[in-house]
């Protein structure tokens, strides 16, 4: 049978009543553009993620670049990052002027290596990224304690780790300010594209609340060019729905991954995912090995008709639109490794145990 690797259809038919109603009531009020929902979907993130202030944006990228501008980054600034990533995450670098920065990652958890931040600092640098990818959170200890060494700001790409935890503490919560994305495939999924910025000082909120609306503190005066980034309120209400959800689904992607773990990791040539000892909760957006043989394991389940895709195939510093950056291929071997060998696997809440079993039994066959 097909296993897809992601099926939002389902999610859609468990919670269908009271989406349609939350829809039908955006309609029928006509606030469609920061409407009250929008403004209970910014309390209840910033909430969740034990902040003082949430602010929604059309994108998780726009969260990012909004976020940014706020920190002063611009043209003749360097961001430092990490080199894998979704293309977001560099791409809002490049648009504000700056120039991006790329560092090697950690070997088993994917993330940004803190120990390389500091050799990539110069008198340029205006802000680190972490990313917290596939659900995890980077080492943020050591990356605030560098950021505030040298006086820069620390803006966290929190897109795939809505909940997750680090030494008890919230994703999007450490730095001065967390970004996070409700692209449909994400673990909190909108209807389609939105995002939002969370903070803890009202001076941070500030910076960005004005910049999401052109640049206005008041209507029609505008203090500096800012965005049309405004998270829609159809969005908001959709994700007001799904919202109570979200922990028990981070919970059953936890079991699933624990399953895949026990059937997967002593076989040869398969790395299944490590889970650091600050990671206190990690939320699974994506449940992704490494093989040594990706292209054979890729092709059978192919064959198998089970969904698959490689996060990311090709890094940041080897992009075409990156070589003026003047990196060599070969740079960040650990990233360029991670590119040639990782897999993600279906790891969504609604799968079945029929269905994860047979995605299981189909890569041992193909592992040998």
């Amino acid at each position: 049978m097909p296993v897809p690797l992601l099926d939002l259809s389902r999610q859609y038919e468990y919670l269908k009543p009271e989406l349609d109603e939350a829809v039908i009531r955006v309609l029928t009020h006509g606030r469609f553009i920061l409407g009250p929902e929008v403004a209970e979907l910014e309390k209840k993130i910033a909430s969740l993620c034990e902040v003082d202030y949430g602010l929604g944006v059309a994108s998780g990228t726009d969260a990012l670049l909004l976020a940014l501008r706020a920190c002063g980054v611009g043209p003749g600034d360097e961001v430092i990052t990490t080199d894998f990533s979704f293309f977001a995450t560099a791409g809002v670098i490049h648009r504000l002027g700056a120039r991006p920065v790329f560092v090697d990652i950690e070997d088993d958890t994917y993330n940004i290596d803190p120990n390389l931040i500091e050799s990539a600092i110069t008198d340029k640098t205006k802000a680190i990224v972490p990313v917290h990818l596939f659900g995890q959170v980077a080492d943020m200890d050591p990356i605030m304690k560098i950021a505030r060494e040298h006086n820069l700001k620390v803006v966290e790409d929190a897109a795939q780790a809505i909940g997750s935890e680090y030494n008890g503490r919230k994703a999007g919560s450490i730095g001065d300010y967390g970004c996070f994305s409700f692209f449909p495939s994400k673990n909190l999924g909108a209807g389609g594209d939105g995002g939002m910025i969370v903070c803890s000082t009202e001076e941070n909120y500030e910076a960005c609340r004005y910049l999401r609306v052109h640049g206005a503190r008041r209507k029609y005066y505008h203090d500096s060019v800012g965005y049309n980034s405004r998270l829609a309120t159809i969005q908001a209400a959709i994700l007001l729905v799904k919202l109570p959800h979200l922990r028990k689904w981070s919970q059953q992607r936890i079991e699933h991954a624990r399953i895949y773990n026990e059937a997967l990791a002593a076989m040869e040539g398969i790395t299944t995912p490590f889970v650091s000892d600050n990671s206190t909760f990690h939320i699974y957006n994506q449940y992704t090995i490494a093989f040594e043989d990706r292209d054979s394991v890729q092709a059978a389940l192919g064959e198998a008709d089970i969904g698959n895709c490689i996060y990311y195939p090709v890094p940041f510093h080897r992009q075409p639109c990156f070589e003026y950056l003047g990196y060599e291929p070969k740079e960040f071997p650990v990233t360029n490794k991670a590119c040639e060998e990782v897999l993600s696997i279906p790891i969504y809440p609604e799968l079945t145990t029929a269905e994860q079993d047979q995605v299981i039994d189909t890569i041992r066959k193909a592992a040998g």
